[in-house]
């Protein structure tokens, strides 16, 4: 059984800097397309960021990109996103989550995405 246990989540003020891992079991990261999901209060659920399984490549929402970075470590089986310059619209819930789909374009749906963690909470606030 595939567990995502997510970490990493806290108040942070406006400009400043997360880091949130994803520990992964029961299965090789790299067996799997990662990625990064969020979801705020009456809005709906957003992609991130995301990675390939073959670690080849990465891909970015439009509201994060250049500010967010994603990786992996393959020997500690776990997920990260750094995420810099945090505004008060990046507060949310944060979700990783893994697809076993392996197509030929990378899932930027969450309906293609088998597993998921439980999320952790990033709050940008002064």
């Amino acid at each position: 059984q595939v567990q995502l246990v997510e970490s990493g989540g806290g108040l942070v003020q406006p400009g400043g800097s997360l880091r949130l891992s994803c520990a992964v079991s029961g299965r090789t990261l790299s067996t799997y397309d990662m990625g990064w999901f969020r979801q705020a209060p009456g809005r709906e659920r957003e992609f991130v960021a995301g990675i390939r399984w073959t670690g080849a490549s990465t891909h970015y929402g439009d509201s994060v990109n250049g500010r967010f970075t994603i990786s992996r470590d393959i020997s500690k089986n776990t997920l990260y996103l750094q995420m810099n310059v945090l505004t008060p619209d990046d507060t949310a819930v944060y979700y990783c989550a893994a697809s076993i789909l392996k197509g030929l374009v990378f899932p930027f749906s969450g309906r293609q995405y088998n597993h998921w963690g439980q999320g952790t909470q990033v709050t940008v606030s002064s």
